[in-house]
């Protein structure tokens, strides 16, 4: 993928698009850090609800606000969880505490993020790690960055040697996607050297475009925990598709990313 914004009104609007929302995004990221270390103690689901809810309602009072300045006319996903294509236009898709749960339980492992969508193709995603400061940004046509360092896949040429990761999709996901879920990784376990299991997706999708983890998958899936990662991985030169390696759309069941030179066999292993 080309590192060089293309001279256009649209390009060169993008890429200062993308900056603001960066600093929309830490700005965010910094709010939920000053909630974070303590285990958060419920009894009952509704009081694990209500605590998601706190820690969402912490960071879209920053982002929504700033968001729809930046693009009024864009529509906002309101449920990170939803699936599916959306409407024609201009969308926010954003996941103001992607990995919540884990956020609530003291664990390291969890994001901002936001991704404008044109026309259900994502054009740009601001992903920052509080925890560690780091921001990673991708920018249809102009590739992806790690705090402005630009990101490339793997060169893996061998499933036996790679690093391969999935994650589950949503809480309560039906008997026949849990089925599935358990069946390849059963498939991984024989094929690939080493698989890791965890939520959430972006981060394993983070890893993938940084060149640290060759493959990903993943059953079922939310527009909010794979458009970020999907455009990441293909600007840093990656390869994204179904499991059984058609063309990934947000409409599709399973979703893969990978390393160019491992996906066929990762695709092969999944259709098993």
């Amino acid at each position: 993928m080309s590192e060089t914004l293309q001279t256009t009104d649209v390009a060169v609007s993008d890429a200062d698009l993308l900056a603001q929302t960066a600093i929309a995004v830490r700005e965010a990221g910094s709010a939920l850090r000053e909630r974070f270390g303590e285990v958060v103690r419920y009894q009952s689901r509704d009081e694990l609800m209500r605590a998601l809810a706190v820690n969402d309602d912490t960071a879209l009072d920053i982002l929504r606000p700033r968001l729809t300045r930046l693009r009024p006319d864009a529509g906002w996903v309101e449920d990170e969880l939803d699936g599916g294509a959306l409407p024609s236009g201009e969308w926010w898709v954003v996941d103001p505490s992607e990995g919540n749960v884990n956020h609530l339980h003291a664990l390291p492992e969890w994001a901002v993020t936001a991704t404008l969508v044109r026309e259900n193709q994502p054009v740009l995603t601001v992903v920052h790690l509080p925890l560690t400061g780091e921001t990673y940004t991708a920018l249809i046509g102009a590739g992806a960055h790690l705090d402005g360092r630009p990101l490339h896949v793997s060169q893996s040429a061998d499933l036996g040697l790679s690093i391969v990761a999935t994650s589950q999709a949503r809480p309560d996901e039906d008997e026949k996607v849990v089925r599935r879920v358990g069946s390849s990784i059963t498939a991984m376990l024989f094929d690939a050297l080493v698989v890791r299991v965890a939520v959430p997706a972006t981060l394993h999708l983070l890893n993938v475009a940084a060149g640290r983890i060759d493959a990903f998958w993943q059953f079922a899936g939310a527009r909010a925990d794979l458009l970020p990662g999907a455009l990441l991985v293909t600007e840093a030169g990656g390869r994204i598709s179904d499991a059984e390696g058609r063309p990934w759309t947000p409409q599709s069941q399973s979703f893969l990313a990978a390393a160019p030179g491992v996906h066929a066999e990762a695709v092969s292993t999944l259709s098993r």
